[in-house]
């Protein structure tokens, strides 16, 4: 594996000499992290507060899922079009605008109404499936020679992110004095913080555009990328890594829900249901670093997939049957394949595709059907919870959903590739 900071790495479609004269690589990776960060942290917030948004407006549990439902279908709706959105204006155009939309939508989603609630939920979505779709393939584009260094940064800064927002959110709300309101609007800075650090590749992509060392490519996208589309719809693999993306997310989503629900039932406080929650995304940061960089050494994969499902299976089986004090151990568990999952996914768009079109569709394809199935999770668990009173029938569902991942994991991680089938 070569070095980002290689020739051989370097962006491969950029100018030198433009993007030097805005901070050169550097720069771009460190706007790759700052937006990663914002991808995860909006959502995963709301999680250990989920009671509290429950007491303000009289809703249900199932109510309740949707403030993780709606941007799962959001993204479902949005990740298609990205790769048409970006062939129209550039990625990096796209990706700058989708921070300031994620910024207004949070804003939008601290309103003290209901409909303000959901409506940002839904926008907040939008913005943030742009950045989903587009950053794998722009890594792709841009740092052929490091995938799996680059895409382990991007995963480990993304959940990262997602844990520091579970873990504070009691501690802003509640210590600082900002409720549930105050705390949810806070991550608006993060967004614009994101966009004014981006800012500069779209000057660079602009420069180079005038320069017609874009024309090309821009004319090419925008001609092929609905018959590339069409033709993932025909790919056994394009479905298998797609299962695969979505069973991933319906695990993540229902952890983030209803996780910090789930242990307070058992005895936990809202403050130490929350922290739990940030654990299981802290110790998901070695195995979200370390699985790209061993999968883009690997022929197939199926061993770092197997590995995976066994582990997600063994969690949600701890979960329901051992004792209370195992909990720690579950949730490490469950964070060590979250993690390990989540990056070999985005890694599959990129191993399983040949060229950086090709990889921004299959990317929108995944998180579209992905999503929409993930989408399912958080309802579907908050509904068998309302029925019966009780989690059993929901870990029970989740582990089902468990085993189904390792069997799209093993035909996902197959060495071959989408034009080869």
């Amino acid at each position: 594996m070569k070095t980002i900071n290689s020739e051989q790495s370097l962006p491969s479609s950029s100018s030198t000499a433009t993007r030097a004269a805005f901070g050169g690589t550097w720069l771009l990776i460190a706007g790759i992290l700052i937006i990663a960060v914002n991808l995860r942290a909006p959502i995963t917030a709301v999680g250990p507060i989920v009671s509290n948004i429950q007491q303000t407006f009289g809703i249900s549990s199932t109510m309740t899922g949707l403030l993780t439902t709606l941007p799962l279908l959001a993204f479902a709706l949005i990740s298609p079009l990205a790769p048409r959105i970006a062939s129209r204006i550039g990625m990096e155009t796209s990706l700058f605008l989708a921070m300031l939309v994620l910024a207004g939508a949070v804003i939008t989603r601290s309103l003290p109404t209901l409909t303000a609630l959901l409506a940002g939920t839904v926008l907040l979505g939008m913005a943030i499936a742009i950045a989903n779709v587009l950053l794998p393939s722009l890594i792709k584009r841009d740092f052929p020679a490091s995938l799996g260094l680059m895409t382990g940064l991007f995963s480990v800064v993304m959940n990262l992110g997602a844990g520091l927002a579970s873990g504070f959110s009691i501690p802003m709300a509640v210590g600082l004095g900002l409720g549930w309101e105050g705390m949810l609007a806070s991550w608006s800075l993060l967004a614009l913080i994101a966009a004014a650090a981006w800012l500069p590749q779209v000057r660079v992509r602009q420069l180079q555009h005038k320069q017609r060392l874009v024309k090309t490519d821009h004319n090419r996208n925008s001609a092929t990328g609905a018959a590339a589309g069409n033709k993932l719809l025909r790919s056994a693999l394009a479905w298998q890594v797609t299962l695969f993306m979505g069973l991933q997310s319906f695990s993540f989503y229902v952890n983030i829900t209803w996780l910090p629900e789930l242990l307070h039932d058992r005895g936990m406080s809202h403050s130490g249901a929350g922290w739990m929650l940030f654990l299981l995304q802290i110790v998901s940061l070695p195995a979200t670093f370390i699985v790209p960089i061993i999968a883009a050494k690997s022929r197939s994969q199926r061993p770092l997939a197997m590995i995976t499902a066994i582990l997600l299976v063994v969690s949600y089986l701890g979960l329901l049957i051992a004792p209370s004090a195992w909990i720690p151990l579950w949730i490490m568990l469950l964070g060590i394949s979250g993690g390990a999952g989540f990056s070999l996914a985005v890694m599959f768009f990129v191993l399983r595709t040949a060229s950086t079109e090709q990889s921004a569709e299959l990317s929108g394809m995944a998180q579209s059907i992905g999503y929409l199935l993930a989408a399912a999770g958080p309802l579907l668990f908050g509904l068998l919870h309302d029925a019966t009173h009780d989690w059993t029938a929901s870990l029970w569902m989740i582990l089902i959903v468990s085993a189904l991942f390792g069997l799209a994991g093993w035909y996902a991680a197959a060495d071959k590739t989408v034009n080869a089938q």
